[in-house]
């Protein structure tokens, strides 16, 4: 069976959850980083040198880190061809460009949101930093709006791995306590991902 290294609150976890439950993949789950520690030990470091999750390992010992290195691998080994990362070049590489400007873009001003009004106690919060950077995100997610405006997912009719790439950041950013400028299309979006049973049993809860 598959072992997932990372704790539950971890955005990047969050994707190969959704994606396991989406393919019917078998797994077990490792509570590790953040309050749970364990990822400077050496086992762990011996699997993922970064010290972050997720990391996933097989019962022969291949292990692997990155998480959307870990769900591309997971579609290609579980359902080769599936239309969550198909298997036509130019339709993947949608896909994987969404998963990329996830990680490369969007990532950095949601994490300073998310942290200062979750994880950052009050008194120590950046508030024009966290200005600055809701404001950069709000842009980036126009961008997403614009695009699921034309079709019901990211890349077209059906669900992929960009959706489930941004999925975690999606839902922070409709749940926080955050001034949003309207955007029907993401909205749309979003409420068609809740309908997802992984969507809604791994990325939907309280935000911690």
């Amino acid at each position: 069976m598959l072992t997932i290294w990372g704790r539950a609150s971890s955005s990047n976890v969050m994707k190969v959850l959704w994606l396991c439950e989406e393919l019917a993949i078998p797994f077990t789950r490792i509570d590790a980083g953040g309050a749970f520690g364990r990822t400077r030990d050496p086992d762990y470091l011996a699997k993922n040198p970064n010290a972050l999750v997720p990391t996933i390992e097989e019962p022969d010992g291949f292990t692997l880190w990155e998480s959307n290195s870990i769900c591309r691998y997971l579609v290609r080994k579980h359902a080769p061809g599936h239309a969550l990362y198909p298997a036509d070049p130019r339709l993947a590489a949608d896909v994987e460009r969404w998963m990329d400007w996830q990680q490369a873009s969007l990532n950095r001003p949601m994490t300073t949101v998310f942290f200062t009004y979750v994880r950052i106690p009050e008194a120590d919060r950046d508030w024009p930093a966290t200005h600055k950077a809701r404001a950069e995100a709000e842009a980036l997610w126009a961008m997403v709006d614009a695009e699921v405006a034309k079709h019901p997912f990211l890349c077209g009719d059906s669900l992929t791995l960009a959706d489930i790439a941004l999925g975690p950041y999606l839902h922070r950013w409709f749940a926080m306590p955050i001034e949003r400028a309207p955007m029907p299309a993401l909205r749309a979006w979003y409420d068609r991902l809740m309908e997802r049973p992984g969507f809604k049993a791994h990325l939907a809860g309280p935000l911690v």
